[in-house]
């Protein structure tokens, strides 16, 4: 296995060398407003025309290979270090992999706080993106100055008021999230069976003031986004613009009645015409999803395994499929929640069809699932259980395999652990969202490049808008780094001044 990935990884560069030398290189490094690191390569033909590009990852993690030895119990708290911005969506999904491991249910008080404090972390990571990663693009707009493309460049558009609202609201709900969890970052909440801490009647109408305050904030934010986006005729054309299309499947964890639901469920996939493809419990994830590897990056790229690889490509002949909230939203029949489920129907009545297949409608699909967060939070903190003393049922059963699943902020995370008889853990797979959306990022910047650049002419507010391509999926690049099988491909390139490769070095 390590001999073929070293050719396969030799011959890629060597691919990439060749074509370097008949073509000029555009390369946006560092990109920006996301988690983790990555750079995108452009190659253009001798007439300046984009001949591909690139979405590479250069970090690598290896989260799977030094958590072999632990005990599973320290998966919550050592996966949530993976990602400091979605730290939350790991704790959670480790420790339903714990519940699957240890064959348990928590009592319904504790499925209850998770649920709460899943939802809480939900809304205030979409609320990061809308205002701070992705919004600067519509909101200051897309070819602005860069030094403009910012939170500061956010709150001179929409006011200081407006700015100081959306810093108290996520101020407010990571306060949930650390009285639940321990810490804001690192939660220290979910146990196999249960949780650590319950919630004190006397901390309850708190709670209930923050999630009215919550549910207004995303409606607000809903207007927000309607009054600056939709009433924007260019925005509405470059959401819509082929630039940003592909038809490939969507997949999103859904309820018994097929409604979006962030924390259980089974997985649905739908076709590029919205047909359900397959619906699977979580424990049968691998005979439905396949990982591949790429020599330009350290991300591996998954797709639907019945349907084999077929390659970057679009409607009938792919095997491509996408996660994240405009997945959810296109594998859904619709929303949990009322107001949630209103702005559901508006947002594909407006946008004409179903699936909807625009990339940078995910943005517009981020604040409908807020609403149903919102709503949620709502929902549990005057749930009379919410304060119930029995948050955990204690283990008894021998490890074995145990596999969890939750809808992180940026699509279907999975967990998978093995152990022996003493829970000590003899095998980690993790199937993160941004790697089960991997492929279609990687289609999504190539096509955004060949639609936009031509003649070799790329300025700066162009090049921010081929990272809009991207930035719309929210990518983790931390999170969906692994380790290759075998030894990590070292190689060492020496060019002349005329860029004439001399030597390649590879070990």
């Amino acid at each position: 296995m390590e001999t073929i990935i070293k050719e396969k990884w030799n011959e890629g560069l060597t691919k990439a060398d060749n074509s370097y030398m008949k073509t000029r290189r555009i390369t946006i490094d560092p990109i920006t407003r996301l988690e983790g690191h990555g750079k995108i390569d452009i190659l253009l033909d001798e007439k300046g025309e984009v001949e591909h590009a690139y979405y590479q990852i250069p970090e690598i993690r290896g989260f799977e290979t030094f958590c072999l030895g632990r005990p599973a119990e320290e998966m919550p708290q050592i996966t949530s270090r993976i990602c400091g911005v979605c730290p939350t969506a790991h704790h959670m999904a480790a420790t339903k992999a714990l519940d699957s491991l240890y064959s348990i249910e928590p009592p319904p008080t504790a499925r209850k706080l998770r649920e709460l404090i899943y939802n809480a972390f939900m809304l205030e990571d979409h609320a990061l993106h809308v205002y701070v990663l992705g919004g600067p693009d519509f909101i200051v707009g897309p070819t602005a100055d860069k030094s403009k493309r910012n939170i500061l460049g956010v709150i001179e558009k929409v006011g200081l008021e407006t700015g100081k609202r959306v810093i108290d609201m996520r101020r407010k709900i990571r306060n949930i999230i650390n009285y639940l969890g321990g810490k804001v970052i690192h939660p220290v909440f979910g146990l196999p069976g249960g949780v650590s801490k319950g919630l004190d009647p006397a901390d309850l109408p708190e709670f209930k003031e923050t999630a009215k305050e919550a549910l207004e904030f995303a409606r607000f934010t809903l207007q927000v986004f309607k009054d600056i986006v939709l009433k924007n005729d260019d925005y509405v054309k470059l959401i819509t613009s082929d630039a940003y299309t592909h038809r490939t499947y969507y997949m999103g964890m859904v309820d018994e009645n097929n409604r979006v639901n962030f924390y259980d469920g089974k997985l649905r996939v739908v076709d590029p015409d919205g047909k359900e493809f397959v619906k699977f419990e979580i424990k049968d994830y691998l005979e439905h999803i396949a990982e591949r590897v790429e020599p330009w990056s350290y991300v591996k790229f998954n797709y639907l395994k019945t349907l084999g690889w077929n390659g970057y490509v679009e409607d009938a002949n792919t095997s491509v499929y996408a996660v994240a909230p405009l997945a959810r939203l296109n594998a859904s029949a619709g929303m949990a929640t009322e107001e949630s489920q209103k702005a559901y129907e508006e947002y594909f009545k407006i946008l004409g069809a179903k699936p909807v297949h625009h990339t940078l409608a995910n943005h517009w699909a981020r604040v409908v699932e807020m609403l149903q967060a919102a709503e949620k939070i709502v929902e549990l903190v005057n749930d009379p259980e919410i304060t119930g003393e029995n948050i955990r049922t204690l283990p008894t059963a021998v490890p074995k395999l145990g596999v969890g699943v939750v809808e992180a902020p940026r699509g279907t995370l999975i967990h998978h652990f093995e152990t022996d008889e003493r829970g000590i853990l003899t095998k980690v797979n993790l199937i993160v969202a941004t790697q089960n959306n991997s492929a279609r990022i990687a289609m999504s910047i190539d096509k955004a490049a060949k639609d936009l650049i031509h003649e070799g002419k790329a300025d700066d507010g162009l090049l921010n808008m081929i990272e809009m391509a991207f930035r719309a999926y929210d990518p983790c690049n931390g999170c969906a780094t692994h380790s290759l099988p075998g030894t990590v491909p070292i190689v060492i390139n020496i060019y002349d001044k005329q860029k004439q490769l001399l030597q390649s070095i590879s070990r």
